[in-house]
């Protein structure tokens, strides 16, 4: 558990200033970009509707009412593009700013720990169960949740963002996390713990939305059941971002190399038992022996780590020291 911890710790040091896009493969700071700029396009049609004088009704009429989910079964069947706009979808800015925040701490964990490609995947299908969640109450417990208003219906990300922190927690319940803000860092279950409290404080005092709760508990069971699925392998979730891949990049050309490419490609020889054993270093560790380990944590999480990749980051956080 020490050595696990450490190896922890070190990924955190070296990974905390790397939130950038493309080749860090960072899914978590792409999640929380979509949704930013989702948000600033919706309130800048909004504005642009209360400008131009066609009043708030006129934009849920128009727009609103084809981003979001809709608790009539037959309403998401005819406008099935809303079960990808939905989970993108905020109009509040504390909504969005919460949900951002939590997404950052539980998202970034997750794909420490089980890589880059857990993210979309939970985030996705968490989203799709908190639409069942949500629709079934609706019809099953009207008397209970609030009627839908005229243009109403369910959106935000709430049931992916539960779906990342019931994840983790589920997968690694006794693992610490953030050092930076305690010595030994902070349990993960302590921050899923406060993240319900707050959730469930917000409807008691009449800030929040009971139907988000419900919402929410789709990506609480989806979140789980991955947690298990992800313990077994890591292949469920590695075929699932294949596909999703594979249906958005289906008009993208594979590259393929030039002649003049191919003409200057070099590639290593094979090994063979005649070769010498590189030499190892241990004192300082090198960079570029850190990167590949994190580029592999990134890919596939801390789990794929190797005792030797565990006492090289170890070993690399004491030299630091």
């Amino acid at each position: 558990m020490h050595t696990n911890t450490s190896a922890m710790e070190v990924a955190e040091k070296e990974r905390t200033p790397g939130l950038s896009l493309g080749e860090e493969k960072n899914m978590v700071t792409q999640l929380l970009l979509i949704n930013t700029t989702v948000f600033i396009l919706l309130y800048f049609i909004k504005i642009i509707y209360l400008m131009e004088e066609y009043g708030e009704p006129a934009f849920v009429r128009d727009i609103l009412s084809n981003t979001i989910v809709s608790a009539s079964p037959g309403t998401v069947l005819s406008k099935p593009w809303t079960l990808l706009t939905a989970m993108f979808a905020h109009m509040d800015f504390w909504d969005i700013f919460s949900n951002m925040v939590w997404m950052f701490v539980f998202g970034s964990v997750l794909q420490q720990q089980a890589g880059y490609k857990q993210i979309p995947v939970t985030y996705v299908l968490g989203s799709f169960a908190g639409y069942i969640t949500y629709i079934a109450a609706m019809n099953l417990l009207p008397g209970v949740l609030p009627p839908v208003t005229a243009g109403g219906g369910i959106m935000g990300a709430h049931a992916g963002v539960m779906a990342m922190a019931t994840g983790i927690t589920f997968m690694s319940p006794g693992l610490r996390v953030f050092p930076q803000l305690w010595r030994g860092g902070v349990p993960i279950w302590i921050f899923f713990g406060i993240f319900l409290i707050l959730h469930a404080a917000s409807v008691l005092l009449g800030e929040g939305s009971l139907s988000n709760l419900v919402y929410m508990v789709g990506g609480a069971v989806t979140g789980a059941l991955l947690s298990v699925a992800f313990k077994n392998g890591p292949s469920f979730a590695d075929s699932i971002f294949d596909f999703f891949y594979n249906v958005t990049h289906v008009f993208h050309p594979k590259k393929k190399l030039s002649r003049k490419d191919e003409e200057t490609a070099t590639f290593p020889e094979p090994p063979n038992r005649s070769t010498p054993l590189p030499f190892v270093k241990i004192g300082h560790v090198p960079e570029h022996r850190i990167n590949e380990i994190l580029d592999k944590i990134n890919d596939k999480g801390m789990e794929s780590l190797s005792p030797e990749d565990r006492e090289i980051l170890i070993r690399a956080s004491r030299e630091e020291e």
